[in-house]
């Protein structure tokens, strides 16, 4: 194994890029601390995990494994590689077979057959329940047990192969779309699995945030219900990344208090010594151009790479839905609503109780995907740089390829995060072509890795990469989460990934199992990233964040009590399950006739399903298919909010290094038609964004100030494309499009400054547009603290002169259909709202903004432009009007 001083050596490349290293941070190996098998684990199952190498766990896999096998609620809070899923698997399997041996000597016994345990795991993508079951066959194989039934059920199951889940299976993987979908709906079926329920797993639970983590936690609670209708009381174990207060979110996502679950949080396995290099790329010659010699990182539908789970702006189309984990779940969430027998057509009105009659978006009028903050000059299509233009720098994407390509020369195995699918496609390509000159055989051990592929492609690369096949994966963040791919040497990670549980997440591939591992964050051409290279505590000695969701929210908890409420009739003695306020929202779902109330309780009686009211994901349509016209053969997907910017008619798709070109896009039958051609060129779209006031629904003055809330539009339309020539990026034309605008309606809170306000805080023209900028990022960053949402629940955009308030304007957003309840939130709190932002921004220690103060981890304009101090001025100007 390549050493990581030899592998940082090798970057530095004997001195020529040393100037490109900000900071290196050595992380001290870790001895890991071993303890003896509990008493109580099956004698069979410890001699599988002996078998594998496994001579005895580590102490916080044994403590986690007493506290589940106890019956207490537990959440596992570790590191990337230290084991999570043995302390799962351990007592939930130790159960299933105790009790399929109890059934063994008493056959007898109806109560025997009828109770034999069963498991439920559930996680946020099927790439990772693909490799748990994967994982978990290995182990059963290994103690050679074949009793104990194992099956993958989601949406892509097919119907006779779920009967046999619904009537054998011990443990069953799958998803929380899925049990939305389909299990709970159709819960008879599912009678044998509930009613013996012994465990539910939630692996990677710190990706259920958000909103999203609040639809999830709504589906526990109606899966807790639903088993006590059968007699279980199911122990939940939880695995999670590293994040504050762990038992304070698994209590909130699983509905009971802090105190009845047990936290597990210090690591004790081993690790290696890990080397954590920040790294700028270089100023490049104004006559070879930002993008000399490769294609650029910058994609108009990067991913937020937290996503979540989907856990982002959703106000323009600047960015896909989501995280790659939930642009695979989209798909698989239509995937859920088909096993279901439902259609998908749940639209959310403004109203929380309205969902029942909101019409779906016809296929002209869809909602569009997440948007970013800022301010940035709308109709361009293009992003805004911070650095200054004579001295631009290197982009991330070209230098993450290069040392992408050093280190796979120098025998290293490595993975490059990517903030795209592009990116990632780039990374991998080029990376291929600077191998290719030094020995064909090693460009070959180079691949991409994102969301789209199709699962058997996805599961080969995961393979190869395992092996040894494959030396080096470009990817997005679809490999963040637990897929287990040990042994590798370096990780690379192309752009600040938007949260530090992220980071570490990501670092945490590099080095496992107990190996010493390099870590390297590469700067892009944004002010954030800038800031965070040059100021590493920044980054790596901040603690990470906690996991924020709220699953009292209205308008998530609505439709799901209409859900439960079909699932079985709900009763008054079970609504402190759904939190408090659930009584008066049930009396709010009574008067719009959503429900209806009985003596007994409160009834569901329409002929639609409810399930078909929410979407736990907010995918915002269907994927469309990429298929290759000659020969029929299916490429891989598309997310709908990304498919008029990607594969729009002339469009270039890449798969694997390879280049088509599309020839039609039907966006009725949801897909894309392309050939394959050889093409030295790539292509841009160019889009307008507006964003309208539909409704005001209330509104009062602070003096000169108004302060407004109501139902907005957010509205795109992709007009134009650009071919431009690779690698000089000369355009080559440009060719318009005929495509339907895309509309997300939601609801805005917003404020306005007159004329009068900005002279008063003497913001020029000039300043402005930073001030104002600015003072959206803080805000957005802020409203968390009073909504208990997550920053990426929430967009805004900022605006020197809107077409409708006809002043200055900041708006601030939920990203989602209809609304979330957040910026209503934000326009009943206004004043503590924004003296809580003025007060950020006013103590902040730094000069010019940073990003604890104004800068944004998801801007759309790259942070720029910014005006720190001008943004208190104007803040002092507004609030020297606000009521006493």
């Amino acid at each position: 194994m390549v050493g990581t001083g030899e592998l940082l050596d090798v970057l530095l490349a004997a001195g020529r890029r040393a100037d490109r290293l900000t900071h290196v941070r050595h992380l001290p190996a870790r001895e890991g601390t071993p303890v003896d098998w509990p008493a109580w684990a099956d004698a069979d199952l410890v001699a599988g995990y002996r078998a594998l190498g496994v001579e005895r766990p580590w102490r916080h896999q044994a403590l986690a494994a007493d506290a589940a096998w106890s019956g207490r609620h537990t959440v596992l809070s570790t590191s990337t590689g230290s084991g999570k899923s043995l302390a799962f698997w351990l007592p939930s399997l130790s159960a299933v077979r105790a009790q399929a041996a109890a059934r063994a000597l008493d056959p007898g016994r109806i109560e025997t057959v009828a109770r034999r345990g069963s498991v439920l795991y559930l996680c946020p993508t099927k790439a990772l329940a693909a490799d748990q079951r994967h994982a978990l066959d290995r182990v059963l194989h290994a103690a050679r047990l074949r009793d104990v039934r194992v099956a993958t059920c989601d949406g892509d199951t097919a119907q006779e192969e779920r009967r046999w889940v619904q009537e054998h299976a011990d443990v069953v993987l799958t998803n929380p779309d899925f049990l939305h979908f389909a299990l709970l709906p159709q819960h008879r079926r599912w009678a044998r699995l509930l009613g013996s329920l012994r465990y539910v797993v939630l692996d990677e639970c710190h990706a259920f945030r958000g909103v999203f983590g609040a639809h999830v936690a709504a589906v526990l609670r109606r899966l807790r219900r639903v088993a006590g209708v059968y007699g279980a009381d199911p122990v939940f174990l939880l695995a999670s990344a590293t994040t504050a207060e762990p038992a304070v979110s698994a209590a909130r996502l699983i509905g009971v208090a802090p105190e009845d679950v047990v936290s597990v949080a210090d690591d004790a396995s081993p690790a290696g010594r890990k080397t954590v290099a920040l790294w700028q790329p270089p100023e490049v010659a104004p006559a070879e151009g930002p993008w000399s010699g490769l294609l650029p990182e910058d994609d108009p539908w990067a991913l937020p790479l937290d996503e979540p789970p989907v856990d982002v702006d959703r106000a323009s189309p600047d960015v896909a839905a989501g995280t790659e984990a939930d642009a695979e779940a989209g798909a698989r969430a239509e995937n859920e609503r088909t096993a279901a027998g439902a259609d998908g057509d749940g639209a959310a009105g403004a109203d929380p109780t309205a969902r029942t009659a909101a019409p779906a978006p016809g296929p002209d009028a869809g909602t569009v995907g997440p948007a970013r903050e800022g301010s940035g000059p709308l109709g361009t299509g293009e992003d805004l740089v911070a650095d200054d233009p004579d001295r631009p720098r290197r982009s991330a994407t070209a230098e993450v390829a290069d040392l992408l390509a050093d280190l796979t020369a120098a025998g290293a195995r490595t993975l490059a995060f990517t903030r795209s699918r592009r990116a990632a496609e780039s990374v991998a390509t080029v990376t291929r072509e600077h191998l290719r000159e030094v020995d064909p055989e090693l460009a070959v051990a180079v691949a991409a890795y994102r969301g789209g592929y199709l699962p058997e492609e996805r599961r080969e690369l995961e393979a190869a990469i395992r092996t040894g096949r494959l030396r080096a994966l470009a990817t997005t963040n679809a490999l963040e989460l637990g897929v287990d791919i040990s042994g590798l040497d370096a990780v690379v990670i192309a752009g600040w990934p938007g949260t530090r549980v992220s980071l570490w997440q990501q670092a945490g591939r590099a080095g496992r199992a107990g190996a010493d591992g390099l870590v390297v964050l590469v700067a892009r051409e944004d002010p954030l990233d800038t800031y965070l290279v040059h100021h590493p505590e920044a980054a790596l000695d901040a603690p990470v964040e906690a996991t924020v969701f709220d699953p009292g929210n209205p308008y998530v908890l609505a439709p799901h009590l209409c859900a439960a409420a079909a699932e079985t009739p709900l009763r008054a003695e079970e609504l402190d399950l759904f939190g408090p306020g659930t009584r008066e929202l049930l009396d709010v779902l009574v008067a719009r006739g959503a429900l209806r109330r009985r003596p007994s309780g409160w009834y569901w009686t329409h002929a639609e399903q409810a399930a078909r009211l929410t979407d736990l994901r907010g995918t915002g349509g269907d994927p469309v298919r990429v298929v290759e016209s000659t020969t029929g053969r299916l490429l891989g997907t598309v997310d709908s909010a990304a498919a008029d910017s990607t594969v729009h008619a002339g469009a270039v798709y890449v798969h694997q290094g390879v280049t088509y070109v599309v020839d039609e896009l039907r966006l009725e039958d949801g897909v894309a038609l392309v050939d394959r051609r050889d093409v030295d060129y790539g292509t841009w779209a160019r889009w307008v964004t507006s964003t309208e006031i539909r409704l005001v629904t209330a509104e009062r003055r602070w003096g000169p100030v108004t302060w407004g809330f109501g139902a907005v539009d957010v509205t795109t339309q992709v007009l134009s494309f650009q071919r431009k020539r690779i690698p000089d990026m000369e355009v080559l034309g440009s060719e318009l499009l005929d495509l339907p605008a895309r509309t997300l309606p939601t609801t805005s809170v917003w404020w306005t400054a007159p004329v009068e306000v900005l002279e008063r805080a003497g913001i020029t023209v000039e300043t402005a547009p930073g001030a104002l900028h600015a003072a959206e990022h803080a805000s957005i960053g802020l409203l968390p603290l009073l909504a208990t949402c997550d920053r990426w629940d929430l967009g805004g955009v900022s605006t020197a002169l809107h077409a409708d308030t006809e002043q200055a304007t900041v708006f601030v957003h939920d990203a989602y259909p209809g609304g979330a309840g957040f910026a209503e939130r934000g326009y009943g709190l206004g004043a503590t709202w924004l003296h809580a932002t003025r007060q950020a921004i006013a103590t902040c220690p730094c000069r010019t903004g940073c990003p604890a103060c104004v800068q944004s981890p998801k801007c759309g304009n790259g942070n720029n432009p910014l005006e720190k101090a001008a943004a208190v001025r104007l803040l002092d100007a507004v609030l020297a009007h606000a009521p006493a």
